[in-house]
């Protein structure tokens, strides 16, 4: 098992940052990719920002030039730092962890941490 938890979220006005971040431990493994999802109210959870093993990442074109994913492979942790944020990234962000371990490959998800920008 996986255990994932997000800390970062909370209230700030259109144009202002924050930063999420997320910490992984238990059952680590191979860690394939991390990343982050939001679901806004009555929408569909969506892709953010991803980052593999390899270094590469993937945006939602949305927050492309806004928003930066990073890893820290030492502590098993994923950050988003988002800026210029906007009323319409308000959502719950929920990280996740791709990792393999004893051959078995599986994603987790953290509880998620609401984001709210007033305008």
């Amino acid at each position: 098992q996986v255990q994932l938890v997000e800390s970062g979220g909370g209230l700030v006005q259109a144009g202002g940052s924050l930063r999420l971040s997320c910490a992984a431990s238990g059952s680590i493994g191979r860690i394939n990719a991390m990343g982050w999802h939001r679901q806004a109210p009555g929408k569909q959870r969506e892709l953010v920002a991803a980052t593999t093993s390899g270094g590469s990442t993937n945006y939602a074109d949305s927050v492309k030039g806004r928003f930066t994913v990073s890893r820290d492979n030492a502590k098993n942790t994923v950050y988003l730092q988002m800026n210029s944020l906007k009323p319409e990234d308000t959502a719950v962000y929920y990280c996740n962890v791709d990792r393999t371990a004893w051959g078995t490959r599986a994603v987790y998800w953290g509880q998620g941490t609401q984001v709210t920008v007033s305008s």
